[in-house]
């Protein structure tokens, strides 16, 4: 969601725009999904959009909540048992924090991992845009 925003030419750029503009914020991610999204960031848009990317947490407008030990078993634990849809730790971080924090929305294009995870605090995640 981070680089459709980020990319003006992405088809849910206007979608994803308009969802971080709405936020009240700030934005909770991970430290894991910012390194993704950076590395992915400066692939398609270049150094200074990746660098938008860090100002922004800088400023703010991303808080990068810090992952504890029982974030990174959870992480592990979800990570073994979506094994066959590759979920993988980045994702995984995300719905980590969303069940400590209680978080019920979770912003994300990728409604095939996100909507097939069945978290520990709610029957699924709303999945916005």
């Amino acid at each position: 969601m981070l680089l459709a925003a980020a990319d003006r030419s992405d088809p849910d750029h206007g979608a994803c725009r308009k969802l971080l503009e709405a936020h009240p914020g700030p934005l909770v991610t991970t430290g894991l999904v910012i390194a993704e999204t950076g590395w992915l960031i400066d692939r398609q848009l270049g150094a200074a959009a990746e660098a938008a990317l860090y100002e922004s947490a800088a400023a703010g407008e991303i808080r990068i909540e810090p992952l504890s030990a029982a974030d990174w078993t959870r992480i592990a634990a979800l990570t073994i048992q979506y094994a066959d849809q590759h979920l993988g730790g980045v994702d995984s971080s995300l719905i980590a924090i969303a069940e400590r924090l209680g978080a019920t929305s979770i912003g994300t294009l990728d409604r095939r991992h996100f909507g097939l995870v069945r978290p520990q605090h709610i029957a699924g995640f709303e999945l916005l845009p």
